[in-house]
């Protein structure tokens, strides 16, 4: 399991502790390159839904936005080093 709750040896408080696997993709998550870049593609996205798709070109655009977004979230959850 991921998260696992241990007890302190003093007074019993439980402490919730993070795998260093999920800790390293909340890190690389957190970065400032990677939250841009999702958040822009996010919200190019949005943008091509919000205009609405009459196009082929629109359909082109929603794919290379999906795409960047597939690959932002991809190199967190398939990183090497994991």
């Amino acid at each position: 399991m991921l998260i696992e709750n241990a007890e302190a040896s003093s007074g019993g408080i439980k402490t919730s502790t993070v795998s260093p696997r999920r800790r390293g993709r909340l890190e690389r998550m957190l970065r400032p390159e990677w939250l841009g870049q999702t958040l822009a593609s996010l919200c190019w996205i949005g943008s091509v839904l919000s205009y609405g798709i009459s196009s082929t070109g629109d359909w082109l655009q929603i794919l290379a936005a999906s795409a960047w977004l597939f690959a932002n979230i991809s190199t967190v959850v398939f990183d090497e080093a994991d």
